[in-house]
């Protein structure tokens, strides 16, 4: 008898495993809509042609490498809250959401965080960046270059969007496939005037990524009086990730050893 009352006082102890069911709530998963028709069909063509604006939008994260003289850049960025993180052999720079720092022990970095913030990666995250928020659209008149037309979209920014909203951006693709095939920019972060003298990026070096097809490199042109000349500098991305998950809070705070920065 005595061992019987053993037997049941064990099973209550431990909670007779084989009868009890753990009852654990599904994990939620993140809803993104998407109103398509804010934009002009040609970049909705254009936006499903590199993988769809919905695939896109459903990635928190992004991050890749850029080489150069000195091994390398990473670069890392919360797609929905745009803060950021730089880093190479010798420093890191990064935005927090409210601050711009740098971490340069060494002083070598001679440029200007602010301005670089988020500077690649938007001619990175071509076309899907182009689906933020107080952006303004226009059908304009096709490129040509080789004797092809790539037809086209200029972009423009409301008041106060971005640290540069008197910035312009020209977005022309191919007519058949509906991929980018050009970018042209201008910048007008310093002097804070339009400009009518824009840049030139070739886009036509692709890989795909979690069904997005994204740049596997970039390539400037020159450009003398208005007119397209001959490739000058190509910049390359590897090690792309994308995840949808985003990073810690702390992550892109700013380090111990690091400064906060203001507009120059």
């Amino acid at each position: 008898m005595h061992k019987i009352i053993a037997v049941i006082a064990l099973c209550t102890l431990v909670g007779c495993k084989e009868n009890v069911k753990q009852e654990v709530a599904p994990l939620k998963a993140e809803t993104v809509t998407i109103d398509t028709t804010k934009y002009p069909e040609e970049l909705n063509k254009v936006f499903d042609a590199h993988g769809g604006l919905l695939t896109w939008k459903s990635q928190r994260t992004l991050s890749y490498t850029m080489s150069n003289a000195t091994g390398g850049e990473e670069q890392i960025i919360d797609l929905k809250t745009r803060k950021e993180k730089i880093k190479n052999q010798s420093m890191a720079m990064g935005f927090d959401g409210e601050n711009f720092w740098l971490a340069d022990p060494e002083k070598k970095y001679k440029g200007d965080p602010i301005f670089y913030h988020n500077l690649m990666f938007y001619f990175y995250a071509m076309p899907f960046v182009l689906s933020d928020d107080g952006i303004q659209y226009e059908v304009i008149d096709a490129l040509k270059y080789d004797g092809v037309s790539y037809p086209g979209i200029r972009i423009s920014f409301d008041d106060g969007v971005g640290v540069s909203s008197k910035d312009e951006y020209y977005l022309h693709y191919d007519a058949e496939t509906y991929r980018m095939a050009w970018l042209g920019y201008t910048v007008t972060y310093r002097t804070g005037e339009k400009s009518d003298r824009p840049n030139w990026i070739r886009y036509n070096d692709w890989q795909e990524i979690d069904g997005l097809v994204l740049p596997n490199a970039i390539t400037w042109h020159q450009v003398e009086d208005g007119i397209i000349g001959a490739a000058a500098s190509t910049r390359d991305f590897q090690n792309v990730t994308l995840s949808k998950k985003s990073k810690p809070s702390d992550f892109y705070e700013m380090p111990e050893n690091g400064e906060l920065v203001t507009k120059k």
